[in-house]
């Protein structure tokens, strides 16, 4: 796989997480389903006309599981850096999940630099938002990210091309 094709995988793998939480938390589907039912019907399939790109299944699954495990801890990572007026509850679904994904890989992936899950989570908010919504995530992720990973803040940013 090339790496630009690996990028693309790895992008609708995200995107593909998001999407799987977002169901997840409106029909109350177990985890195992919801990852079984993403990667049989949706990952590289044509759905309404659309193709859809192939994910990396095992960044996919990592996402999702993640997120689900470890959610108590990334709502209350989140939570503190909400503006206190908008408690992770009172978010959009959708918004929610874009949240709790990009959260589990700023804080339990370090071997994927932060800007570029930053980065990652941006693009996917924009795919689902027109408004102010996007820089509300791009600004939660990058507070979110400069507690957990100071040092990668504190440095000039590698030419990495990871993520």
């Amino acid at each position: 796989m090339s790496r630009r094709d690996g990028h693309k995988a790895r992008s609708a793998a995200r995107l593909g997480a998001v999407q799987t939480l977002f169901q997840m938390e409106l029909s109350e589907q177990g985890v195992d389903e919801a990852i079984r039912d993403f990667l049989d019907h949706r990952s590289g399939a044509e759905i309404d006309g659309a193709q859809y790109a192939e994910a990396d299944a095992r960044m996919f699954e990592s996402v999702v599981r993640g997120a689900v495990e470890h959610q108590v801890a990334i709502d209350g990572a989140l939570d503190k850096c909400l503006p206190e007026e908008w408690p992770l509850f009172r978010l959009d679904s959708i918004l929610r999940a874009i949240l709790r994904a990009s959260a589990f890989e700023i804080l339990m992936r370090r071997d994927i630099p932060a800007r570029v899950v930053i980065n990652e989570y941006v693009d996917v908010a924009r795919a689902f938002f027109d408004g102010a919504e996007a820089s509300m995530a791009n600004g939660v992720m990058d507070r979110l990210a400069r507690v957990a990973r100071p040092q990668e803040f504190d440095a000039k940013p590698a030419a990495d091309g990871a993520g």
